[in-house]
């Protein structure tokens, strides 16, 4: 099955929404762009996660007491092999496969056990500090280390929440972190499997996720550290510079720590969408209802920006954005809006029986009038990989001459194309306000008009 931006659940045809099920949906071509957070087990009413954090934690502080004794080889061998972890698919990678630390900078990291004495002395109390001292460490090396450091239990979330939604899992060797032996191992275990690489897939729960950790080195600099050292320097520090003083001036950093642990009711984790205002939504229908037709002043693209931002508020959590502006295989066309079918609805399910549907093209036309030309474009994107389903968003009601092309499409090859027009966006806001019902339920309403207009 080709899709676009494929998600597991999609290719084994299970049918769940990421808003309904507790951790990321993985996607199986691309990284999701959140971050493990390991502030969040910190902070976390959960004893379980508070255990997890410490013992990420104890590992972490026991690679530098190690190192310190002399162990360089081997701390230096496991802190670069825990900066890297495929399996959980986090980041921006758009191949799946990231790259680990160098020695140089493991060593780097390693170092400021025996230069910092307060570290030397106690360890970190949260090891995502090393963003302040190291260059080249930051939020996805702070991510692929907590995980590794906790991958045992990931498996085990992995394997419950596999059984839970019926998601095929297969047997894998996996290279686990031993806490009692504080040692990387291979372990023989069952997970879920990327159909396109054949590599183990780990789940992460999304109560963990951000886009940039709580504690990070752009909020340390901007916040705080211009505040508390103006004044102090001639000129301006680069980030080496900044660095270095932080080595050798730990009491800043220190008290900067204490500071965003009295601040902890902050840090929250980043939902991987989020629905605009109702507020934001109001705007957009203005600028939308207030543009002209056609090209002039950019007004199509205008139509396209606010149209796509609206609609993947409206429809969530029913349908999940996948993407816009995809180009066809070809190149020479572009979709303007596609999302998934999660079959989290009954015309969702109807659609996905009936037509096939498992993913919905949406085309975003700015015109006065809908063409025929409009309707057989979007007739010919919708193949076997998407389903015979598709919508047209356009500014004014179709003319009769378009809706019978569209009745033949049906009568012909079974394939079904909607025209919503800015009435339909009104009312799809308005309940998007209300809360009263689904904005989905306008889709319906055209979908259920259309069938009527169907020869029997």
């Amino acid at each position: 099955m080709t899709i676009i931006k494929p998600r597991i659940n999609d290719f084994y045809n299970i049918p769940f929404t990421q808003e309904e099920v507790d951790f990321a949906i993985p996607f199986l071509d691309e990284d999701i762009p959140l971050y493990l957070d390991p502030f969040l087990l910190w902070k976390s009413p959960a004893l379980q996660d508070n255990a997890l954090h410490t013992i990420l934690i104890n590992s972490f502080n026991n690679l530098g007491h190690q190192y310190i004794k002399g162990n360089d080889v081997d701390t230096i061998k496991i802190l670069k092999n825990s900066s890297e972890c495929k399996e959980v698919g986090l980041g921006n990678s758009k191949t799946k496969n990231g790259k680990k630390i160098s020695e140089k900078e493991a060593f780097n990291t390693l170092e400021l056990f025996k230069n910092i004495p307060q570290v030397n002395k106690s360890g970190f109390t949260h090891f995502e500090e090393i963003q302040l001292f190291v260059e080249n460490i930051s939020k996805d090396r702070v991510s692929d280390i907590t995980c590794n450091f906790i991958k045992s239990w990931l498996i085990d979330y992995t394997i419950d929440e596999c059984n839970k939604y019926k998601i095929p899992i297969e047997q894998h060797t996996v290279n686990v972190f031993d806490y009692k032996t504080q040692k990387f191992k291979d372990e023989v275990t069952y997970l879920p499997q990327n159909p396109n690489t054949k590599q183990p897939i780990v789940f992460t729960p999304k109560r963990w996720l951000r886009y940039i950790p709580y504690i990070n080195y752009e909020e340390y600099f901007e916040n705080y550290f211009l505040k508390e050292t103006e004044g102090k320097f001639n000129d301006p520090l680069n980030r080496i510079q900044i660095l270095n003083y932080n080595r050798h001036n730990y009491d800043l950093v220190e008290t900067y720590i204490k500071l965003k642990e009295s601040q902890k009711d902050n840090a929250k984790n980043d939902p991987l969408f989020k629905q605009i205002p109702i507020l934001s939504s109001k705007r957009k229908l203005s600028t939308i209802l207030k543009l002209p037709t056609g090209k002039t002043d950019n007004a199509d693209k205008k139509f396209e920006e606010n149209l796509c931002q609206l609609l993947a508020s409206l429809l969530y959590p029913n349908l999940d954005f996948a993407k816009e502006q995809v180009r066809t295989e070809n190149g020479v066309h572009i979709r303007d809006l596609i999302f998934y079918n999660n079959r989290s609805y009954p015309i969702l399910m109807d659609l996905y029986d009936d037509y096939n549907c498992k993913q919905i093209i949406f085309e975003l036309k700015n015109v006065k009038e809908v063409e025929n030309e409009h309707v057989n474009q979007l007739n010919r994107y919708l193949t076997n990989n998407f389903g015979n389903f598709g919508i047209i968003f356009a500014r004014n009601k179709p003319s009769k001459k378009v809706i019978n092309n569209t009745i033949s499409l049906w009568s012909g090859h079974r394939k079904c194309i909607l025209i919503l027009d800015d009435e339909d966006l009104k009312l799809m806001c308005q309940l998007y306000e209300s809360k009263q019902r689904n904005p989905i339920d306008v889709i319906n309403k055209k979908y259920v008009e259309f069938t009527r207009l169907l020869p029997s």
